[in-house]
């Protein structure tokens, strides 16, 4: 379900990362080589950036396929950043293909992005609403869809002090405690990239003063590594770490 990345180094274009590559995420929203649950991410899609450092993030988002929005492939050859995150959505059966449900979320400086669903979910919704709080503090987790909710519960975590990736973490480990599901969450503040594996493929890229943070590689290069199943990745101050999930 669904492909995301996310990018951290010299401004680059939004064209070079998301189309120009042999296997880009526009190529990926029809032809992934990894996803394990689906083979078309037609749903919609989006791409949050950060015009400058410590600047809020700016956004685009369409509930229409990313390879038919021809004019976002005119503006983003234009558009530079050194911060990126996008996704190409595969809806989850029973939620809408609405524009509101296309990642990444926004809440105050962070973008996050879901890829995958909450098992149960009918069932568990009204714990995970107890878990999120008064929805008001985070706006788009009002959208109609599971991924929602798990925005409001990190940002609870964020409010409260908690790091990019202990806020990830944390949502992870409560969420998993209530119901099954898998839960790639995606998410930076745009100077620090974090990322989960739990239920589906990640993959981390180390090049040129950069770091990419994708579902699967974009290109065929051999830096590309694959992050284990049930982990947390953290990027912050050229520092690249791994730790474990599993219990």
């Amino acid at each position: 379900m669904c492909r995301h990345l996310a990018y951290l180094g010299p401004s680059r274009t939004l064209h070079s990362l998301v189309y120009e590559p042999e296997h880009s995420l526009e190529h990926q929203a029809y032809a992934p080589r990894h996803n394990l649950h689906n083979s078309l991410n037609a749903d919609g899609f989006g791409v949050g950036w950060y015009p400058a450092t410590g600047e809020a993030p700016v956004r685009f988002r369409r509930a229409q396929p990313m390879w038919t929005d021809v004019s976002f492939r005119d503006v983003a050859a234009a558009v530079e950043s050194g911060c990126v995150l996008a996704a190409v959505r595969s809806a989850t059966q029973g939620f809408p293909v609405d524009e509101s449900c296309a990642q990444p979320f926004r809440t105050g400086p962070y973008l996050f992005s879901h890829n995958g669903r909450v098992g149960a979910y009918a069932g568990v919704e009204a714990k995970l609403r107890e878990l999120a709080g008064d929805l008001a503090d985070v706006p788009e987790a009002r959208a109609p869809v599971d991924s929602a909710l798990l925005l409001a519960i990190t940002a609870g975590h964020w409010r409260a002090g908690r790091s990019l990736g202990e806020g990830l973490a944390e949502t992870v480990f409560a969420v998993t405690s209530l119901t099954s599901g898998r839960y790639n969450l995606l998410a930076t503040d745009g100077t620090s990239l974090a990322a989960t594996t739990w239920g589906d493929s990640l993959f981390v890229l180390r090049a040129d003063g950069s770091v990419v943070i994708a579902s699967e590689p974009y290109d065929e290069d051999p830096r590309w590594e694959r992050v284990p199943d049930r982990s947390l990745v953290t990027f912050e101050g050229d520092r690249l770490c791994l730790s474990s999930l599993a219990s």
